[in-house]
């Protein structure tokens, strides 16, 4: 375990460990937070987790924490790291079991004076309108053929031949919605059985569907371009690829790890096993990869059409595209990136893109202010909307956090409080609760999670981005 004194504070908000740290590392490790954040993070494994990930062959630049770092599986969760594509690897440790976990965010038309006392009833339409659980299914049935273009194309075949969604969602989603190298002939069969006919539900854990207000605006320019007012009802969409996506990660790393041997891979834990860029496993994990990242995109895309729908049935004077998508951003993510004139593979493991202004990815719309970013808190605490600075390439690989962060385990949580007297908590506070499950709920207590305040001052004193909004809640739906 790394210890305080080892590490040296080279700014403000930052602490690193040199290459000479342990004779296996091949770069050098950087971690972003305050005094006591960074106690929260020496307290688990992550910092020996994100040190191990600096072994990997081919890495390159710098290895980042993120101030919400926490224990994972392989890397830890809020790491960023990136390999040469010449001669570096690939590992499904450091995207994780839900590629492509992601945050959608809906600004309607509604105020918290035009929606009144509809508030629990649009909660309760909402969690009638989107399936939550483990294992639960939705909808949607979707044949061999209708499952494959999803893999390939993402939420864009939903949109144009399911008709669930606007085309400007597309525009306003990261990659377009859909990650290309896609080939579902790599997703195997009980991958594709477990996600067919998941698409349009949230699953269990920490994903949430959490309708909020605009509490306050620091930066009026960026929030107008974003369509964000003071006082607007907005809804936040986090879920990723559900047990398809798990499937792809379960099937590759035991692939992977079989094959470490062939390749003259050592690691210092076997949960990072990898893949050569470009072996036959290394491009078959992309390509499965990039298949269930599609699959996130849409899902979380057919989640929002039923958003859309139950506002409108519920205020007659709204129409679908009143609800505007603000922006769609990816966790749990390796993408193909160039800085500095060369290209990378950036894995994010908890972790969002926050590029800046003029960067050539942004839409057109977003060019002048920068990607939008979300981080968001936990039950009972507000999250936040930013936009990343043009010093996030080379402070982060163009990253920054993607939430609070846990501080206990799920049955750490539980030991401490019911479902039901939180629930009775939140609703003091003013936040209507649907869960699927007491046990669930307690699970994701607030106190559970880093506090989330901290979290973004790091992020923002750092210049991996800017505050822009703060949203604050009034009702969620859990898994």
């Amino acid at each position: 375990m790394v210890e305080r004194g080892e590490l040296t504070q080279t700014s403000p908000f930052a602490f690193d460990l040199p290459m000479s740290y342990r004779s296996d590392m091949r770069a050098p490790v950087r971690v972003y937070a305050d005094d006591a954040l960074l106690e929260g993070i020496l307290q688990g494994d992550a910092l020996t987790q994100l040190v191990n990930t600096a072994t990997l062959p081919g890495v390159t630049g710098l290895v980042y924490g993120m101030p919400d770092m926490h224990d994972g599986y392989g890397f830890p969760v809020g790491g960023v790291a990136a390999t040469r594509l010449d001669d570096g690897v690939v590992s499904p440790g450091g995207v994780g079991f839900d590629i492509n976990c992601g945050v959608r965010l809906l600004a309607t038309p509604l105020t918290r004076a035009t929606l009144g006392k509809n508030r629990e009833k649009l909660v309760h339409e909402l969690s009638r309108a989107i399936p939550s659980g483990v294992g639960r299914g939705g909808q949607l049935r979707l044949s061999d053929q209708e499952l494959s273009r999803v893999l390939a194309e993402g939420a864009p075949y939903v949109i144009h031949e399911k008709g669930l969604g606007l085309d400007a969602d597309i525009g306003r989603t990261e990659s377009g919605g859909c990650l290309p190298g896609a080939d579902p002939a790599k997703v195997s069969s009980r991958a594709r059985d477990r996600g067919r006919d998941q698409l349009g539900t949230m699953g269990s854990g920490n994903h949430f569907v959490e309708l909020q207000l605009v509490d306050e605006i620091f930066d009026e320019a960026a929030a107008k371009t974003m369509g964000l007012r003071s006082d607007q009802v907005t809804v936040l969409i986090h879920c990723g690829s559900r047990g398809l996506g798990h499937q792809v990660c379960t099937d590759y790393v035991k692939l992977m790890d079989g094959r470490l041997a062939s390749y003259g891979i050592t690691l210092p834990d076997r949960q990072l096993s990898c893949a050569p860029i470009g072996s036959p496993e290394g491009r078959d994990y992309l390509a499965a990869m990039a298949g269930a990242a599609n699959f996130a995109w849409a899902n979380r895309q057919v989640i929002a059409h039923h958003i859309r729908e139950s506002v409108v049935r519920m205020f007659s004077s709204i129409r679908p595209d009143d609800v505007r998508l603000v922006y769609d951003v990816a966790h749990n993510i390796a993408k193909i990136e160039e800085y500095s004139g060369e290209r990378v593979c950036v894995h994010r493991k908890g972790a969002t893109r926050a590029f800046g202004a003029e960067h050539p990815e942004m839409p057109n719309e977003y060019r002048a202010v920068g990607q939008p970013v979300f981080i968001p808190g936990s039950m009972g605490t507000a999250s936040y909307v930013l936009v990343g600075s043009q010093k996030s390439d080379k402070l982060s690989w163009g990253s920054a956090c993607h939430g609070a962060g846990r501080v206990l385990s799920r049955s750490a949580a539980k030991r401490q409080i019911s479902g039901a007297d939180l629930r009775k908590e939140l609703e003091v506070q003013g936040i209507v609760v649907r869960a699927g499950s007491s046990k669930g709920l307690a699970e994701e207590a607030p106190f559970a999670y880093k506090d989330v305040e901290r979290v973004v001052d790091v992020v923002e004193q750092v210049g991996l981005a800017r505050r822009v909004a703060r949203l604050r809640p009034i009702g969620v739906v859990k898994g």
